[in-house]
């Protein structure tokens, strides 16, 4: 929806709500605002068309850079004003990942990120690509880092299964190798093409069916429609993922 919340935040919302979604992932937080609104207009907003907001994505490259505290404090502020209950990292600039050094020191930044986002009544969360799977030498990957240096009781994981499947590595290994980590998904699927490029959920190669049998082993509370680029109408890609999930795995 990156394009379409652009305009009037509320006719995008209305019509996620219409089509019969129940919760939204933020992206879009700068300058104290989420998409030109306060955190209290925007949280506002979300209720009205009866969506709740478990998760915020803000990527916080200041405070992973240059260790700039206020930023997290404030950030950590505002989004608690959307009543989140997860924080979530999103990415990783090209500048933030150069070594498992790198890897290293952003656990260290997760631990202490987890505890201010715990005093505002929120758990962290960090959501992957396929980039933290890179072998640094040893089959020793970013991914392993974050998972073995970071507090299990402060530090969760948001696993984009798509992106984890691109990188080669099997979505349920992990779980089965990390029970009660991955508290959240995204969903959203590969097409058979040499591409392996986003397509709507059901209509490619992952086998969610599958997958979803072992949401519970996750520790999984939230799944999100996610898809980076589309190539039908927006609103129609997530109807029709919508669908396939209503008729195929949640029904």
């Amino acid at each position: 929806m990156r394009n379409e919340i652009k305009g009037d935040v509320k006719i995008p919302l209305a019509k996620i709500a219409e089509i019969g979604y129940t919760s939204v992932e933020v992206f879009g937080y700068g300058g104290g605002k989420f998409f030109g609104l306060s955190p209290e207009e925007f949280a506002a907003a979300i209720k009205q068309y009866n969506l709740v907001s478990p998760s915020g994505h803000y990527m916080m490259s200041n405070y992973i850079l240059k260790n700039d505290e206020d930023e997290l404090k404030r950030t950590v502020s505002d989004a608690a004003k959307l009543s989140h209950q997860f924080f979530t990292i999103p990415y990783l600039t090209d500048n933030m990942r150069t070594s498992l050094d790198d890897y290293k020191k952003l656990a260290e930044k997760l631990n202490k990120a987890a505890s201010v986002a715990k005093d505002a009544g929120m758990r962290l969360a960090y959501h992957n690509h396929d980039f933290e799977f890179k072998d640094w030498g040893g089959g020793q990957t970013g991914f392993d880092i974050l998972i073995k240096q970071t507090d299990p009781s402060l530090v969760n994981f948001e696993m984009d299964i798509y992106w984890t499947t691109k990188a080669g590595q099997d979505p349920l290994s992990i779980i089965h190798a990390n029970p009660g980590r991955i508290k959240m998904w995204h969903v959203k699927d590969m097409d058979n093409t040499p591409q392996k490029f986003f397509t709507e959920v059901g209509s490619g190669i992952i086998d969610y069916k599958t997958i979803f049998k072992s949401r519970k082993e996750s520790g999984m509370e939230y799944f999100f429609v996610e898809q980076d680029q589309v190539k039908m109408p927006v609103y129609d890609s997530i109807t029709k993922s919508f669908q396939y999930i209503k008729s195929n795995i949640v029904s």
